[in-house]
């Protein structure tokens, strides 16, 4: 006597298996299950979509915030005293923290998509938590090191916010699938309700966002304004030591129009360049004055500042990755530069008909020219021979030191009113990025009031300001800019309505389709285990289907074993193999 078992028939599913398998190591199909997720596994899943989405806003803002590395580093030197190239782990960490959590979150919307379980392996939910954790900390940190650079995101999307819409309305279309999915199910319950209404009220929220968007490049090109002029500013700081005579005249081989430099006096009344409270960081200054290294630049003679390297720190330290491209002796010469005086700059400004703009820090208060200060710099201004209308100053010092800088164009870094800068005699404003709205430009270009704004590093900030009609942005990468002959893009507003309007109609209408093929799909079909079809069912098959499913049959003998005269014959109308004995 022999029991006929009949098995499962399966088809192989390499896809699911490999998204169950990389998401939840459930590599079998045993292990694989399509019953509803756990509340447990439904929040990972919120956790992992809570990663994603503090990931991407962290990697969108060092993608922006890439104009202002160098102000990074700056502020992390002053913290710590050392310099070091911070953003570059910060770089790395988010790269592969942002690809990891991507990863995992497709496989898990793959999961949802074929029906599948959702069960997170617990070593990828120890990498969500630690990844979500180090972002949270990275997070905190910028905010307490660098807390200004946030407002670049707000400057960030008036150049990008057109293209981002369009990434979300791809994205929140391309989730209709899902979402009907779930919702045009034959089960019915008041979760279905709230998961379509909130994504209804998404979906609009997506359509409707350019209407609070402002993008100075979406213009008439005919009322573009000329382009910017290009303030070297500390020269140009990628290609050579800051504040110093070489990097300014490569800054002037690179296009800039004017020369910006930080002017601090030393003990004896000379006006020289340094951006630092000390000299640690740009000179040798800890291997000839050890003892001094931490005593404010401003209190050594100009001898003594005169002896120190300017250049061999920018070959050592390498700032902005770009020492190998220059050659031998642009290294060499590189190598042997001094501290650059006032007088120097602003010879090589006037032999090359430029301006120059000069941030003037007034001395500490034991500094015995505390009070002459202002007297030194116009006295270095008369000997450089250069013209007083060429020359603006931006002085770190209250009103009443400001007008002791007579003769000289006086700007200030305060976003000021138009009565402001009348009562305090004013002709130019330089201001932050952040500070210069596209509204301020207008209003002090149309009262006569020249603006700069800085620092520009990049070209989409750089094209930004160029639409909001700004005269001339101060930059440490003219070699950049100098590349930028036009806007990067430049739209009309006739142009972009139509691109709006077509793109939100165009969402409309593949949604409404998706809707209705997913409850047209689901409709007919039957509730059911794809992965447990049994052989008594292959029996009731008509069409060749059958030919490509396997059958295999247990055999559990009561007795002692099948002895030679046994047969197995099969017969193949009814799907089932049937036992004889010989001698039966």
């Amino acid at each position: 006597m022999v029991k006929h078992q009949p098995l499962q028939v399966y088809e192989k599913q390499v896809f699911v298996s490999f998204v169950t398998g990389i998401y939840g190591c459930r590599w079998k199909r045993y292990q694989r299950s399509q019953d509803d997720s756990s509340r447990w596994e439904c929040t990972w899943f919120i956790i992992l979509c809570s990663s994603f989405l503090l990931l991407l806003f962290w990697a969108y803002f060092w993608l922006v915030a890439q104009n202002d590395f160098n102000e990074f580093n700056w502020s992390v030197y002053n913290r710590s005293g050392e310099w070091r190239d911070e953003t570059i782990p910060i770089l790395a960490s988010t790269t592969v923290g942002f690809s990891y959590i991507t990863f995992l979150l497709i496989l898990a919307l793959f999961h949802i998509s074929l029906g599948q379980q959702l069960n997170l392996f617990w070593v990828h939910k120890i990498g969500v938590l630690a990844t979500l954790l180090t972002t949270i900390s990275g997070v905190v940190s910028v905010d307490d090191i660098w807390g200004d650079e946030w407002d670049i995101l707000l400057v960030s999307l008036q150049s990008t916010a057109p293209f981002l819409h369009i990434g979300a309305l791809a994205t929140v279309t391309a989730f209709s699938w899902l979402v009907a999915g779930y919702v045009v199910r034959r089960e019915r319950s008041n979760f279905q309700v709230l998961v379509l209404l909130i994504y209804v009220i998404i979906l609009l929220a997506v359509y409707l966002a350019p209407l609070t968007f402002t993008c100075p490049c979406i213009m008439d090109r005919h009322s573009l304004r000329p382009r910017p002029d290009i303030i070297g500013r500390r020269g140009a700081p990628m290609l050579a030591p800051e504040n110093t005579m070489v990097s300014f005249n490569r800054a002037l081989q690179q296009g800039a129009s004017s020369l910006e430099a930080d002017v601090t006096i030393s003990v004896d009344g000379v006006p020289f360049l340094m951006r630092d409270r000390t000299l640690r960081r740009t000179t040798d200054v800890t291997k000839v004055f050890p003892a001094r290294q931490f005593d404010d630049a401003a209190l050594f003679n100009w001898t003594e500042i005169r002896s120190l390297n300017a250049g061999q720190w920018f070959l050592e330290s390498d700032p902005y990755w770009t020492v190998e491209t220059l050659t031998a002796k642009e290294r060499g010469k590189i190598g042997t530069q001094t501290v650059c005086s006032l007088v120097e700059m602003l010879r090589l400004a006037s032999r090359a008909n430029s301006s120059a703009l000069l941030n003037v820090r007034k001395p500490p208060p034991e500094h015995p020219r505390s009070r002459s200060w202002f007297m030194d710099t116009l006295w270095a201004v008369q000997k450089a021979g250069i013209s007083h209308k060429r020359v603006r100053t931006v002085t770190w010092t209250p009103d009443t030191d400001r007008g002791r800088v007579r003769g000289l164009q006086q700007t200030t870094t305060e976003k000021l009113s138009l009565e402001e800068i009348r009562q305090r005699g004013i002709t130019s404003l330089t201001l932050h990025y952040s500070k210069a709205s596209h509204r301020d430009i207008q209003e002090y270009l149309t009262n006569n009031v020249s603006v700069t704004v800085y620092p520009v590093n990049e070209p989409w900030l750089y094209s930004l300001l160029w639409c909001s009609g700004v005269p001339s942005v101060s930059s440490d990468a003219p070699q950049v800019l100098r590349k930028v002959p036009y806007p990067i893009w430049l739209m009309s507003q006739y142009a972009y309505g139509f691109i709006w309007i077509a793109s939100d109609l165009v969402s409309i209408a593949i949604v409404i389709g998706i809707f209705c093929f997913q409850k047209w799909r689901l409709s007919g079909m039957q509730t059911y285990n794809p992965e447990q079809i049994m052989l008594s069912a292959v029996g009731r098959r008509t069409s060749r289907d059958v030919n490509i499913m396997k059958e295999k049959l247990i055999f559990s003998e009561l007795d002692n074993g099948l002895s030679s005269t046994e047969e197995l014959s099969l017969y193949p109308e009814n799907g089932y193999a049937r036992y004889s004995h010989g001698g039966h």
